[in-house]
């Protein structure tokens, strides 16, 4: 059985009903302040990661282990967390958290679920309200008939996109990055498939 972890960091919460959605995790990793919402959650943390400027004291005590990194660093809390979880053998990995306040830190946490750091893993997210996906090869994601789910390359383009399940269906196709062709698609089905021959895509329901 592969293993499957949650990195909770801060931000806005996700909404409550959409946790049955994911995966039950094997490995809570905290990414500072995440801490203290997986606490909110009733989560076990096992690790907390980060340079400690924003998680309550009890939320640190609470997690099984401590690793402190110094505030003057090249990396953010929630890019250290991701890295421990993968370090620790996560072959799959959902990320709780990560929306609201800065603009700079949603793009960057968005960035990093996406990047060549992640490449092994497959890894989803909840962000605020908005769900999302990174699609490397294939992933099934599922929504409300009628819901939205937007379809953006990240980092170069997506080539051979093929989808099922969804109104605008795409077979074969490329999508490049900075092209708002895959925004607003829109379920068909419960449940739908997004697939790519080369590239990296964000499938974000909204």
């Amino acid at each position: 059985m592969s293993l499957h972890a949650w990195v909770v960091t801060g931000g806005e919460l996700p909404e409550p009903r959409m946790l049955g959605e994911l995966v039950h995790p094997q490995l809570v990793v905290a990414a500072d302040s995440g801490a203290d919402i997986a606490l909110g959650l009733g989560l076990r943390v096992d690790v907390v990661v980060g340079d400690f400027d924003s998680v309550t004291p009890a939320g640190a005590a609470a997690a099984g282990e401590q690793r402190r990194f110094p505030t003057d660093k090249d990396a953010t809390d929630l890019a250290l967390a991701l890295a421990e979880a993968r370090d620790r053998g996560a072959e799959s990995l959902s990320v709780v958290g990560g929306s609201g306040g800065r603009l700079d830190h949603l793009l960057a946490n968005v960035a990093v679920l996406a990047g060549d750091e992640l490449a092994s893993v497959r890894v989803d997210a909840l962000m605020g309200s908005a769900r999302l996906w990174v699609v490397r090869r294939r992933e099934t994601i599922r929504g409300a008939v009628g819901g939205h789910v937007t379809l953006l390359a990240h980092g170069g383009p997506a080539t051979g996109v093929c989808t099922t399940g969804l109104r605008w269906a795409l077979s074969g196709e490329t999508l490049e990055p900075g092209s708002s062709r895959g925004v607003s698609n829109m379920f068909d089905a419960p449940e739908a498939t997004v697939t790519l021959r080369c590239g990296v895509l964000l499938a974000i329901r909204v």
